[in-house]
């Protein structure tokens, strides 16, 4: 499943806001802000990457529990990024801190776990639902 997949990886992903991750266009809001939908993404995407290197052939990781807060808003044009740190590996449940800045600090932050799945089995089981 996982090789020397241990606490302390950490990951770091940068973007830059504009309307297309806008809270209007996510449908969280009617603002021309950084909608939390989006830092959310943005954290799990990357917790998720930090990972991949350490997964074997045929894993991946799913998000399981998102509990952050975005404690301030970011506007158009800003640059905004997200950091992941692994804190615990248990068996194939791993536990992250996850924080996200703007050019002026800390946006948001909070707790995420995933979970490593075997991508087949994974999609076998999600699609038997439609198949009864």
């Amino acid at each position: 499943m996982a090789k020397e997949l241990t606490a302390g990886i950490t990951g770091k992903t940068v973007i830059k806001v504009d309307e297309s991750v806008s809270a209007k266009r996510a449908a969280s809001g009617e603002m021309d802000v950084f909608g939390t939908p989006f830092m959310i993404a943005l954290m799990e995407k990357t917790a998720d990457e930090s990972v991949r290197p350490y997964l074997e052939d045929g894993c991946a990781t799913v998000g399981t529990v998102v509990n952050v807060k975005h404690i301030a808003a970011t506007p158009m044009g800003m640059e905004v990024y997200a950091t992941s740190e692994l804190l615990e590996v248990d068996g194939r449940r791993l536990v992250y801190k996850v924080c996200a800045y703007d050019e002026a600090g800390l946006i948001g932050e909070g707790m995420h776990e995933r979970f490593i799945i075997f991508k087949e089995k994974f999609m076998e089981k999600t699609n038997n639902k439609v198949r009864g």
